[in-house]
């Protein structure tokens, strides 16, 4: 099965400055399967942390050795055949078929990422990295009985990933509106309980028709026929003093200006004089023609009176009812409960709306969801076939694995699966989850099985395996080493192991190893040559003085390449 696919891409490079135990570190990474060995304790998971940052993890002033430096990452990659170039034009940066990743972070916190020198977030770098690596650590085995490692399997192997971050993207969107509607739902709730109560005091006050202008002329004419009586008689006797009386006061004006006319021949001053007489006497026949008049239309009409004091009444009730002192005040509380009356109307229409938003993304997750499934029931039979192959290769030969699928109602940030893993490594005896049932050693072999698997389907450059031996010894070691190896013909596999079984099928064996130096621990990587790598095969065999019989098993393993 390894066949059908072309070998793609590798990390070629990888130098590290400054970071935990380590000064400087350069190495390069070859093609075929790499080991990485050391004692515990000495670094091995320090070039995997600096690893990680290349690849998108967040980093803090916690990892630099030399606090007044900064620490740089960077490693190269081949990208030849792999399918990264569209990546690199979403996210505006130029492909490389070597590209370089780097990582910097600064004495005072700040952390900064580049691609091929262009600046880029951890968010793009993730995206490109995690089609270029795949990195098991040694606790990951616990994952393979949680759902969502399950769902990624299952997804990675029916090749819909694309399909899967499309249809959680519009769920997320889904939660989203969903929860937009429930909030104007509940405004909605509360603006319906007040309704009644707005509807009310807006009616009695547009009922009232508060108006600056009209309330001002209606206080003047109430005020008129309050007094109407009063008026009519002052002004009764004012138009009978200036006209009607004996004598009158045009009369008198007369009878003066009578008396000044002939003084004109002695004077200008006299003159003056009759001009201004006969100024008020045209004045004063005017002032009692008007009087006249707006005698006549005072009118005494008690019922008329009692209605506008009726509206008066009104409004200045609601000026007291509000607690304000003029009309314009109660024109704008009108308009605030209008305002109200309206938000609730237009929460209605919000919640039609986005009711009918959210049906039809419902029905759009309802039809991916449906072909998510499909694609997933097609899938999993391959991949239980897949998985007991391997689980034999790997001294498993009475395994028994199943993945159920079930659809439920209800969809899911998973769509409408829900699966899980069955596992019995033995014979007889019921299946059972995966994670209650299998022992640390039984986990990793599973999770080396479903990892080989999904790395060629993804067809992932490069799969790094930290301490992927963890729970195994013996025959079984030589078996995973096959794997390991075989799985490295057409991909770059790295292995951090502790079993010489695996150290000796490595096409290139790196040391991790410290010194002390001036004072201060440093960690170092080599690559090994063939007597060194013997050595080391026979120290992981006999301990620090190995025996004549270790270093001869050593050779053994490297010569017969585990054979």
């Amino acid at each position: 099965v390894f066949d059908l696919y072309s070998k793609a891409g590798m990390l070629k490079h990888l130098l590290i400055e400054n970071y935990a135990l380590i000064h400087k570190l350069d190495t390069e990474f070859g093609e075929g399967l790499t080991v990485i060995t050391g004692e515990t304790g000495a670094g091995k998971s320090i070039v995997l942390g600096a690893l990680s940052m290349i690849l998108g993890e967040r980093a803090d002033t916690g990892i630099l050795n030399n606090k007044s430096k900064k620490c740089i990452i960077e490693g190269s990659f081949d990208l030849i055949n792999t399918d990264v170039k569209p990546l690199f034009d979403t996210y505006d940066l130029d492909y490389e078929d070597i590209s370089y990743f780097r990582r910097e972070i600064t004495p005072n916190g700040k952390s900064r990422a580049f691609i091929n020198d262009t600046p880029v977030n951890l968010q793009a770098m993730r995206r490109i990295a995690e089609r270029l690596i795949d990195i098991h650590s040694q606790h990951e085995s616990l994952l393979v009985g949680t759902s969502s490692f399950q769902f990624d399997v299952i997804d990675s192997y029916a090749k819909h990933l694309d399909c899967i971050e499309s249809y959680q993207a519009l769920y997320r969107k889904f939660l989203q509106k969903h929860q937009e509607l429930e909030e104007i739902r509940k405004a909605e709730r509360a603006a319906r309980a007040d309704l009644d109560y707005n509807q009310f005091q807006f009616d009695e006050l547009d009922k009232a028709n508060p108006d600056p202008e009209t309330f001002k002329q209606m206080e003047e004419e109430v005020s008129i026929l309050r007094h109407a009586e009063e008026i009519l008689f002052n002004l009764e006797k004012t138009c009978y003093l200036l006209r009607d009386a004996e004598p009158n006061v045009l009369d008198v004006i007369k009878e003066i200006l009578s008396l000044i006319q002939p003084l004109e021949r002695f004077g200008k001053d006299y003159g003056d004089l009759c001009r201004r007489l006969e100024s008020v006497m045209i004045e004063t026949k005017d002032i009692a023609e008007e009087a006249s008049k707006i005698k006549d239309n005072i009118v005494h009409d008690p019922h008329h009176a009692a209605i506008l004091e009726s509206k008066l009444d009104q409004i200045n009730n609601l000026l007291m009812k509000h607690h304000v002192t003029d009309v314009e005040s109660l024109l704008k509380i009108r308009d605030d409960f209008h305002k109200k009356i309206s938000a609730s109307i237009s929460l209605e229409e919000q919640i039609n709306k986005l009711e009918t938003e959210v049906e039809q993304i419902e029905n759009n997750l309802q039809v991916m969801a449906a072909d998510i499934s499909h694609a997933r029931n097609i899938a999993i039979s391959g991949i239980q076939d897949e998985i007991l192959d391997l689980l034999k290769n790997l001294g498993m030969p009475d395994a028994r694995f199943q993945i159920v699928q079930e659809t439920t109602d209800s969809l899911s940030i998973n769509g409408k699966d829900k699966i899980v893993f069955l596992f019995n490594a033995n014979v007889g005896g019921n299946m059972q989850e995966i994670s209650r049932v299998a022992s640390g050693g039984e986990l990793s072999r599973v999770m080396l099985s479903i990892k080989s698997m999904i790395s060629r389907k993804k067809l992932l450059p490069t799969i790094i395996f930290d301490e992927i031996d963890t729970g195994i010894s013996g025959e079984t070691s030589t078996k995973v080493s096959n794997i390991l190896h075989q799985m490295s013909g057409k991909m770059q596999v790295v292995a951090i192991t502790h079993l010489p079984q695996i150290a000796s099928r490595g096409d290139t064996h790196l040391l991790v190893y410290k010194n002390v130096a001036n004072g201060q621990t440093r960690t170092h990587m080599k690559p090994l040559d063939t007597e060194q790598r013997i050595t080391e095969l026979a120290k992981m065999l006999g301990g620090e003085k190995p025996t004549e019989k270790m270093v001869e098993t050593a050779k053994e393993l490297i010569f017969n390449k585990g054979n």
